[in-house]
C-alpha cells in the first residue's frame, strides 16, 4: 500500500528525534500506535456495516473489475471496432425508402450578355 524504503523511515526517525527529543520521542510514538490501531479499528468496523447493509448478494463481487484505472479509451475503441458485425440491419419504412423529390424549379435561361441576378444587401 505505501511505499516507504527503510532509509526513508531512518530519516523519519532521525527528524523525529532532532525535533521531539529523546524525553518527548516515546509518548509521541505511543499516540501515533493508538491513531493507527483507531483507524484500523474504524476501517474494518466500516467494511463490515457495508456488509451488512448491502447483504449476501454482495460479498462475491470482484471490486477489482470495478476499478476505473483499468479502463483504457484506446482498448475500449479498439474492442468496439472489431466487435462482430452480426447486429441486424436498422428496418427502413417503405414511405422513406423512395425519398419524394422536390418539385422541378423552371431553369431561368440568360440572354447572351445579361447579367446574372446579383443581390448587393445579401453580401
Amino acid at each position: 500500500m505505501i511505499d516507504i524504503s527503510v532509509e526513508k523511515i531512518a530519516l523519519l526517525l532521525i527528524i523525529a528525534v532532532l525535533v521531539l527529543g529523546p524525553t518527548k520521542l516515546p509518548e509521541y510514538a505511543r499516540k501515533l500506535g493508538r491513531l493507527i490501531r483507531e483507524l484500523r479499528r474504524m476501517a474494518s468496523g466500516a467494511q463490515e456495516k457495508l456488509r451488512q447493509e448491502l447483504g449476501p448478494e454482495f460479498e462475491d463481487i470482484d471490486w477489482r473489475k470495478m476499478d476505473p484505472r483499468q479502463y483504457d479509451p484506446r482498448r475500449i475503441i479498439r474492442e468496439a471496432l472489431l466487435e462482430d458485425e452480426s447486429l441486424p440491419e436498422p428496418s427502413i419504412p417503405a414511405q422513406m425508402q423512395h425519398p419524394v423529390q422536390p418539385p422541378a424549379r423552371p431553369v431561368m435561361r440568360l440572354a447572351a450578355g445579361q447579367k446574372a441576378p446579383f443581390d448587393d444587401e445579401s453580401t
